[in-house]
């Protein structure tokens, strides 16, 4: 199915179950909806569970300017809409921890709580710009070569051989120019986010890897709650999806009380 984006891009997008409040599932950076398919089925015999992919990804529209995370946002805004959904938790990997936070802004009155995967591991005065532009332009030779490198290092050693090469063919595939774009505005949005969950004034909740330690006081600073999954790499839903749906549901029954 599809939804309209502000900017008249297609968005596409899945839902699977019933519920009062839906989880609305976005992914990371250069991923897509599929990304997911280990929670879906799984959490849609109890909840309404909707899966989206960003413009730019998967099977959404491509004729957007700027990949910014506000535009993502909108994205995720305009299926909640079109689904007429009044309340949703929102649950975001990587990169769509960031775009959940500004889909929020977009969405008053109709978002429980945040749910963010493996973004964030201080919140604080985030990277500089001179510090974004340095990691992306590691990137910016030999495109696919460098971003299956990179994703290979952000799983861990236990990490099944398979999926570490499937998703870092999949991620290397993407469009240089929306995925670079994409890359510096999220990584730019560190600066950001600790005024927009301030503002935004609503129950978070961080499930992070053990890769680096989390610092927790930082992030208890600006609301969050977080939670630690150890044995797993960056992709945890999709590395052991039995126990992250565990601490998910733990998560999102701390929206619904």
């Amino acid at each position: 199915m599809f939804a309209t984006s502000a900017d008249s891009i297609q968005i596409a997008y899945e839902v699977h179950g019933n519920g009062t409040a839906a989880l609305v599932f976005v992914h990371g950076w250069s991923c897509d909806r599929s990304y997911w398919k280990g929670q879906l089925e799984p959490l849609s015999r109890s909840s309404k569970v909707v899966a989206i992919d960003l413009a730019g990804h998967g099977e959404s529209g491509l004729n957007r300017k700027s990949w910014t995370i506000e535009a993502f946002g909108a994205d995720v805004a305009a299926v909640v809409k079109k689904l007429n959904l009044q309340r949703v938790i929102l649950i975001g990997h990587s990169m769509g921890s960031d775009v959940i936070a500004e889909a929020a802004r977009q969405l008053p009155g109709r978002v429980a709580g945040l749910v963010l995967v493996d973004q964030y591991k201080d919140l604080g005065a985030g990277l500089t710009k001179e510090e974004v532009e340095a990691f992306a332009s590691q990137l910016r030779t030999n495109f696919r070569d460098s971003v299956a490198a990179f994703v290979r290092k952000i799983f861990v050693s236990t990490s099944d051989s398979v999926l570490v090469e499937r998703v870092a063919t999949d991620m290397s595939s993407a469009p240089p120019a929306i995925a670079l774009d994409a890359l510096v505005n999220t990584l730019n949005y560190s600066r950001q986010m600790p005024q927009t969950l301030k503002e935004l004034k609503l129950p978070v909740i961080a499930i992070n890897d053990t890769r680096r330690p989390t610092d927790v006081a930082s992030m208890e600073r600006y609301g969050v709650q977080v939670m630690i999954m150890p044995g797993v790499g960056h992709f945890l839903m999709m590395e052991n999806p039995e126990g992250f749906n565990k601490l998910l549901k733990t998560a999102v029954s701390k929206f619904v009380q």
